[in-house]
Formats: C-alpha cells, structure tokens, sequence
C-alpha cells in the first residue's frame, strides 16, 4: 500500500521533491498545491516530464474541506511558505499528517501549528535534508565530549537569500550559544547551502561541514521525515527526533552484529 502524498509549494525546491517522491515507489503524490494554476499546465506530472496526466494542480483558495475529502492523503509535505500554515488547520481535520520544511514561522504562525498538531501529527523541520540532522546530532555530542571549546557557526547561501538561516539559528539554539553573536552569515553566487560549525582548542579546530550540492537532499529528507511520521500519534516532532530514533536503532542492531 503506497502512502499517499500531498505537496504544498511547487517552486524551484518544491518541484525538485515533486521528482524525488515521484520516484520513490513506496509513495504517491496524489495532488500539489501552488498559488497560482495556469489554464495550459494543469498537472504536475506535465511539468515534471510524464505523458500521463496524476497529481493535479491545486489553487490554495480551493484547499478546503471538500477537496480534501475528494482528495485524501496521509501525508502532506510543505515547500511552501510560512503563510502556508493557514491551511494546516484544516489538513489536520482530514486526517492528513504533516512535513513541514519551512526555515522560518513568526509566533502566531507557530503558534498555529501547535494547535493543529493536537489534531494530527506535524513534524517541522527548518533544514529537513539528512545530512544537517546528523551535523546537528554530532556538534551537539562532541560540544558535551569537549565543553571548553570555543564554538561559531558559519551559514553561507546564495547571495539573494535575505534571512539569517533558519538551520544555522537552530544549530546555535542547540548548542546553547546566542546567534546574534555566534552566527556568521555569507551570502556569495549560487550557493544551495552550507553549515559549518567550528570547535577552537588550543593549538587546533575541529570543523564539521554540511553542504546541499542538490536540492534533490531535501526530496530525500522529506521521505525519510514521512515514513517515519506515518505511524505516530498526534503531536509536534522535529527531525531530531526521527534521526535520534533512527541512530538509537541502527546502534542497538550493530551492538547485536558485534555480540555474534
């Protein structure tokens, strides 16, 4: 049985997950959202590249509860905005659960989100591709194995990108530090995304880099993030608690493999 999979924002990230989920044979993007439809492109499967006609467009002025009643889903995956949490109300009353990967939410919108997670199960992450939750996960163990170093966080982003990073203002709240003293942004050409964070010693550092070298990574976070959530109940999880479950699994299965 495919999970079926509702997607809000087609932009130049959105469309990039759209083939990511596509491809994936566990799932089905049954229909995507966008502001605006045009009367000569009516479905995403065109614009992805398919002959045949799955996964319509929908205006977000229709995304109500009799569409979502014709239309159901498990999941919904937000590319969208923060604006967007508008709709979540009225998703989480379908039954629908919810993958938010926006950077960013003010707080009436986030505030929005909590209460819709009491319907449904909402997880949010502003950096939902992989490899940033592992980054996250070993600066915060090896901040607790060396707490006398001098840690700064470096985000770099293509130059038109006007916000601090959502990801790098995570990384900083996690490790306890203030961003607006420990957080270097760089904004330079093309740059997808890149986090750094650096441990100064005494005679040395010790730097860990994560770097998007595709916006395909965050297609791939967003499928690991709803299988995941798939089974679980009502409430607001985070990526970390995902790769935190993933990690404390794959350590129990190594720690049989080194009993045998």
């Amino acid at each position: 049985m495919k999970i079926r999979i509702g997607l809000l924002g087609f932009g130049r990230t959105g469309s990039i997950v759209a083939k990511e989920l596509v491809s994936d044979p566990a799932l089905s993007l049954e229909w995507v959202c966008k502001r605006t439809i045009s009367k000569e492109l009516l479905y995403a499967s065109h614009s992805l590249g398919f002959d045949k006609k799955f996964a319509p467009f929908i205006s977000e002025d229709k995304m109500n509860k009799p569409f979502l009643d014709k239309n159901p889903v498990d999941i919904v995956i937000d590319f969208s905005s923060s604006n967007a949490c508008k709709l979540y109300s009225e998703i989480s009353k379908s039954g629908a659960k919810i993958v938010s990967a926006i950077s960013n939410y003010t707080t009436e919108q986030f505030t929005n989100i909590l209460e819709a997670s009491k319907e449904t199960a909402i997880l949010h992450s502003p950096n939902i591709t992989l490899g940033i939750n592992w980054l996250m996960m070993a600066s915060k163990l090896l901040q607790k194995i060396i707490p006398h170093a001098d840690i700064e966080v470096i985000e770099e982003h293509f130059r038109d990108k006007k916000d601090i990073s959502g990801t790098a203002l995570k990384l900083a709240t996690n490790l306890n530090l203030d961003p607006g003293k420990h957080v270097n942004s760089i904004r330079v050409g093309g740059i997808i995304g890149k986090h750094e964070v650096i441990f100064g010693l005494p005679h040395q550092t010790l730097r860990l880099t994560h770097e998007s070298i595709n916006r395909a990574a965050f297609g791939t976070g967003a499928i690991f993030a709803s299988k995941w959530l798939q089974n679980k109940e009502n409430g607001l999880y985070s990526m970390d608690n995902a790769i935190q479950e993933n990690f404390v699994s794959k350590l129990l299965e190594l720690t049989e493999v080194q009993k045998l």
